[in-house]
């Protein structure tokens, strides 16, 4: 079952295909789901505020959870009961990040199922038979296999855009954690499954890019928008809040 052909949903697919349709017609279609993606990530930008301040929360107790951790190694439940005292004396949630997180997450996740959608509320995806630069919005890299158009040159373009915007994002994360890291977990297994998660999360930006190769053109543009948003987000709010 498609969680999108629920009533409520599928209105609100409706309502948002029919909104982009309108603009479409006053601009182009690219430029109204690039149009789109700015108005819904800018009014997120509270979220991202929330997420940038639980950061510099977390880094700030970073040296004082690496004392507690040096200090209470060997006893581990007295470990947590300091930890967690730390954080309700400092007012810092170790989960302040994960919750704005999660509530932006069901917006996205809409938005992104307008442009990836092939039906909307029983009836095909009109946003999907429109083109940008030539290049039909419903077409897929996959569907390369059955012949090179011309028109891929716009596919070949954005996701060398996805590339080089994901890379700028890993680099500006390895970059903020060497400025301030935050506390490594005790040692022994716990640590050594801390390091494989955290090598494995280094390459998370990538996989906007192996999405992109298996969505509609619309969806890969709108994926490259709100990925380009994310990056200067990100690096305005770190400057400007977590120093």
């Amino acid at each position: 079952m498609n969680v999108f052909d629920l009533p409520v949903l599928s209105a609100l697919l409706l309502a948002a295909s029919a909104g982009i349709a309108a603009l479409g017609a006053v601009v182009t279609p690219g430029g109204a789901i690039v149009l789109l993606t700015v108005v819904v990530r800018a009014t997120l930008i509270p979220v991202g505020i929330a997420m940038a301040r639980a950061e510099r929360g977390r880094r700030r107790l970073a040296p004082r959870l690496a004392e507690l951790q040096k200090r209470y190694r060997r006893d581990p439940e007295r470990l947590r009961r300091e930890t967690m005292a730390l954080y309700a004396a400092e007012k810092v949630s170790p989960f302040a990040g994960c919750l704005p997180a999660l509530a932006q997450a069901p917006v996205l996740t809409l938005v992104y199922a307008v442009f990836a959608s092939p039906t909307i509320a029983g009836a095909p995806n009109a946003l999907l038979e429109a083109t940008v630069f030539g290049a039909p919005l419903g077409r897929h890299l996959t569907d390369i296999a059955a012949g090179i158009a011309p028109s891929d040159l716009v596919f070949a373009g954005l996701l060398v855009a996805l590339v080089v915007v994901a890379t700028l994002a890993r680099r500006a994360a390895r970059h903020a954690a060497a400025l301030q890291p935050l506390p490594a977990p005790p040692t022994g297994p716990a640590a050594a499954q801390a390091a494989t998660l955290a090598r494995i999360a280094g390459w998370a930006p990538y996989l906007t890019v192996v999405a992109a190769l298996f969505v509609p053109l619309a969806a890969t543009l709108y994926l490259t928008a709100s990925s380009a948003w994310s990056l200067g987000e990100r690096a305005l709010l770190r400057r400007a809040i977590t120093g």
